[in-house]
């Protein structure tokens, strides 16, 4: 009974939408009855009623015919105008670490006119930096890299990457004494450190040391404070594995209570509604003016280009010339002590004769 007084009551259910311009004969969106909440998803009408038996007419209001809606700026959406590099020095997104959430930098995408630059975009902002605060949930040791799995309760994880340089073990001299001060025995082979999973050999890590080290400058960092369960800020670089996003760790800040977590959050949220949501424009003039710096810019770099070349090359004249002057020099050298050779001998023959010791026969069968 209930239900039938229901659809009585929603029988003939009609919405006006307020109209400025002339048409409105298809401005009414009909619903049968039992569709008691019906839904609007964007484009389309769904029921979420007891009947799934939906029918409505509904045109766009327009203002004025000859001006259509602007789209609506999603990640996927074609409309969007991506600039160029150039321009990217005007963004407020490019040349510093954005604040985002897992599940935001899941949808991060890339544009076919930035192939091989690992430049990723939301909307059309340009993104090479992002920090993120979360928990640590899992920590995987390979090879040469430990895989941490953060989850910031954004509704995704992500996947961050510590790269690891490797070297020789230093040698030490008692690597097998009987025992310690406590008299316990002693073994040569380190604690290894928490871990998930781990495919590294046990016999490897007796022959070498791993250190961790940032993927920008190589950098050393520790990350041993980095264990499932805590708490930390990061900062890293993008990139993809196997489609799926991840970060390549730079810094890390270990967040030590709620407030710090809640702050980061509600900056996170404002800069997603204020700036990664809303496209990025810039004016005729703007690019102009960008275009302008770029150009001066790649004249100075040319010039600046030239100039070394330019250093280079007179370097290199002037290593010439006193390459030659020394070859010069060398061969005054050669030749006034031939002379002289050749004079000292002269004198000892004409000793050698003066004595009765004979002529330079006689000397050079002596």
């Amino acid at each position: 009974m209930h239900l039938s007084s229901r659809c009585e009551e929603t029988e003939n259910i009609s919405l006006g939408i307020e109209q400025t311009g002339k048409n409105s004969s298809h401005d009414l969106i009909h619903i049968q009855p039992r569709d008691i909440n019906p839904t609007f998803n964007g484009s389309s009408f769904q029921s979420t009623g007891y009947s799934s038996n939906v029918s409505f007419l509904i045109s766009p209001k327009q203002d004025n015919p000859e001006k259509k809606d602007e789209p609506m700026a999603t990640v996927n959406n074609e409309n969007l105008i991506f600039y160029p590099a150039f321009c990217f020095k005007a963004s407020p997104t490019h040349f510093t670490w954005v604040k985002m959430g897992a599940a935001d930098v899941h949808r991060l995408r890339k544009s076919s006119d930035f192939v091989g630059q690992n430049i990723f975009f939301y909307n059309n902002h340009p993104i090479q930096f992002v920090s993120l605060v979360g928990v640590i949930v899992a920590r995987t040791d390979i090879p040469r890299r430990t895989i941490l799995t953060l989850d910031d309760s954004s509704g995704a994880t992500i996947d961050i990457a510590v790269l690891k340089k490797t070297s020789p073990k230093p040698s030490t001299t008692s690597q097998t004494t009987p025992a310690t001060s406590q008299g316990a025995p002693s073994t040569s082979q380190e604690k290894t450190p928490w871990s998930s999973f781990s495919l590294t050999a046990p016999t490897a890590t007796n022959l070498i040391q791993e250190t961790h080290v940032t993927s920008k400058d190589h950098d050393e960092i520790d990350i041993s404070a980095l264990q499932p369960g805590t708490v930390v800020r990061v900062k890293g670089t993008l990139s993809t594995f196997r489609s799926q996003m991840q970060l390549h760790l730079e810094r890390f800040w270990l967040v030590r209570d709620t407030n710090a977590e809640m702050q980061f959050l509600d900056t996170r949220l404002r800069f997603l509604i204020e700036v990664l949501s809303v496209p990025w424009v810039l004016t005729d003039e703007e690019i102009e003016t960008l275009r302008d710096d770029a150009e001066r810019c790649d004249e100075r770099a040319l010039e600046d280009k030239r100039r070394a070349e330019r250093i280079a090359k007179k370097k290199i004249e002037r290593e010439e010339r006193h390459a030659k002057a020394i070859a010069r020099r060398y061969e005054k050298e050669e030749y006034e002590r031939e002379r002289e050779l050749r004079k000292v001998r002269e004198d000892g023959e004409r000793v050698m004769r003066k004595f009765g010791f004979g002529g330079k026969g006689e000397m050079d069968s002596t």
